[in-house]
């Protein structure tokens, strides 16, 4: 980390609040929330992470922090600079789409219709939402079909079509009974509801006068609106004893990409699902509490919301104004289950065609010859940076030869221009061809470098002067670091698309890319880590380093180590003295 970052985390405050990170060119990259700000904050500066996180943290430059009363109060104001901001490392959620409803009005003669409407009359009635449009309106033309409600609205002054059809009481002109009125609408409401039976036995008692009367125009007719009413009230495969809505939410990970999938309960049947695809850069579980409090400010909310244990359920519910359970038992566990067995299956969906189908691969390849006019591609090699506010810059580049990688010959560089990645990119170029060139090695096809135009310029640079002939070509990503198009050697900007086969093989490309030099640069990170802490440690040495090393295998091991086994290892004097450094050293961390 850098000095300026150092000095702010001493004066980091023990309080709830919001951080806001920021890259060298003072953008913010990510907003998060915190219960302890000086914890949190931290933590991101100590200790080895995960792959997507070392990758945020690389690009830390500085940071503020606003502190707020309560972590309530902090995640709201999280979503609101998210939304303000637009950072790229955090998910924002833009679905816009609002689903159809049913609507029965409130007068004395409804009539029912299909809205989109965001703020519902509170006398009217409302069913759904619908996440098949198409089902709504089928659902509402039938029951128009069925029964005799009002069509027209605003009322016309006359008798029209419908009425002469037997489809509508003309309201415009009769007076209609109030208890007419109100047995039409309880039946709607009856089949909305799912309970159907009493109307199709009607139905079919008519369908069966008229086919004794020979009138089978008639009875096909009452048919097709008993299978329509089978059809629009059919029992779901999913249902529930409690009869209240419910919506019930999890989430599963494949290849660095996050899936969040909800199940959606109304009356104890499953109305619909939704699901949310995106690459997952940040921790996991505030994602997902950012998620849904963005999701319900659109949505109409449950009377209970079911989520995974790992998140925070009395956070979430002073924010939604609604009860929120972690469901750890019984059914509403099989449901979270359920939904996480779907968002994984939706996630391994998504990238099967890039791991288990050789005509996909063929056609992704086909794809990117012809897109940069270079013929017969086979080998690619990818090149990516990775550091954390400057310390321990590492590279790596991997090799996949027809969409399948060659991990003999993956190579991996430790690099020595601290935070500038075109300049660590330019080392890594040039020590890697050099040695290519001195061992008289293959060449690949391709070289995809993770970035835009500076970073295709840097890298050519280098490979003229090593008077190599190979095409460069750059990953350039937009403001939501998601890759969006290919930065040729010309500097042209090739846009991609997120469904083509191309596009989702790149994605896979560049996870296998990241993992591998971050999963380095964590290796070296956890090393320098553990000679630093022995190295606080007096009274030992580089042989009883070896020694404790040797013994116990990881830091984590020795600092938890209890006293009678360093003695056995150190002796008593040495052990003694090293337990009591170590027990202090935690005292300080939890302080």
């Amino acid at each position: 980390m850098n000095d300026l970052i150092g000095l702010k985390l001493k004066h980091l405050p023990l309080e709830p609040g919001c951080y806001l990170m920021k890259n060298e060119a003072g953008k913010i990259i990510y907003v998060g929330k915190a219960k302890k700000l000086k914890n949190r904050v931290t933590s991101y500066f100590v200790g080895a992470h995960d792959y997507k996180t070392t990758k945020l943290v690389s690009q830390i430059a500085d940071f503020d922090y606003i502190v707020t009363h309560s972590e309530k109060e902090a995640l709201i104001l999280e979503i609101n600079l998210i939304k303000q901001h637009r950072p790229r490392y955090n998910i924002l959620f833009m679905d816009d789409k609002s689903y159809p409803y049913i609507k029965l009005s409130s007068e004395d003669y409804p009539f029912l219709r299909v809205v989109r409407e965001k703020k519902h009359d509170p006398k009217a009635m409302y069913f759904g939402p619908y996440p098949d449009a198409s089902a709504a309106w089928n659902a509402t033309r039938l029951l128009n079909e069925i029964f005799p409600l009002r069509k027209c609205h605003p009322l016309r002054k006359q008798k029209c079509l419908y009425y002469h059809l037997g489809q509508c009481l003309a309201p415009c002109e009769e007076v209609i009974d109030k208890e007419v009125s109100l047995s039409l609408k309880n039946k709607v409401v009856q089949v909305l509801r799912g309970n159907h039976k009493e109307i199709v036995d009607d139905l079919t008692q008519q369908m069966l006068k008229a086919s004794d009367a020979l009138e089978f125009e008639k009875a096909m007719a009452l048919k097709h609106q008993i299978d329509g009413l089978e059809y629009i009230t059919s029992k779901q495969h999913v249902q529930t004893k409690d009869k209240s809505s419910m919506d019930v939410f999890n989430y599963a990970i494949v290849n660095g990409y996050v899936c969040f999938y909800g199940l959606f309960f109304r009356n104890g049947q499953m109305l619909r699902k939704n699901m949310f695809i995106e690459p997952i850069e940040v921790d996991i579980q505030d994602a997902l509490v950012s998620y849904l409090v963005q999701y319900y400010e659109k949505n109409p909310k449950p009377k209970e919301l079911i989520v995974s244990d790992n998140l925070d359920s009395e956070l979430l519910s002073e924010v939604l104004g609604i009860q929120v359970t972690t469901g750890q038992r019984g059914r509403k566990r099989q449901l979270l289950q359920m939904a996480q067995h779907n968002a994984k299956h939706q996630l391994e969906v998504k990238f099967e065609s890039i791991k288990e189908k050789d005509d996909v691969i063929e056609v992704a390849y086909q794809e990117l010859s012809s897109l940069l006019y270079h013929p017969g591609l086979n080998r690619i090699d990818i090149m990516d940076v990775s550091h954390t506010a400057g310390s321990n810059p590492v590279g790596a580049t991997v090799v996949f030869e027809r969409g399948v990688p060659v991990k003999s010959l993956y190579r991996k560089y430790k690099l020595h221009q601290a935070n500038d990645d075109l300049k660590s990119m330019q080392e890594m170029t040039y020590r890697r061809y050099l040695r290519s060139l001195k061992q008289d090695e293959v060449l690949a096809d391709l070289l995809i470098v993770d970035g835009g135009e500076n970073q295709v310029k840097a890298v050519k640079e280098v490979l003229s002067s090593l008077e190599i002939d190979l095409k460069v070509v750059g990953l350039k990503k937009d403001e939501y670091h998601a890759t969006k198009s290919l930065v040729t050697e010309e500097l042209e900007e090739i846009e991609l698309d997120k469904r083509s086969p191309l596009y989702l093989h790149l994605a896979s490309m560049q996870d296998e890319i990241h993992r591998f030099a971050i999963s380095f640069h964590k290796q070296l990170r956890s090393k320098q880590m553990t000679r630093s802490l022995l190295d606080d440690i007096k009274g030992i040495g580089p042989k009883r380093k070896q020694m404790l090393l040797k013994h116990f295998g990881s830091l984590k091991r020795i600092k938890e180590a209890p006293l009678e086994e360093l003695v056995n290892v150190l002796g008593e004097k040495t052990g003694n003295l090293v337990y009591n450094q170590l027990k202090e050293m935690k005292e300080g961390e939890q302080r």
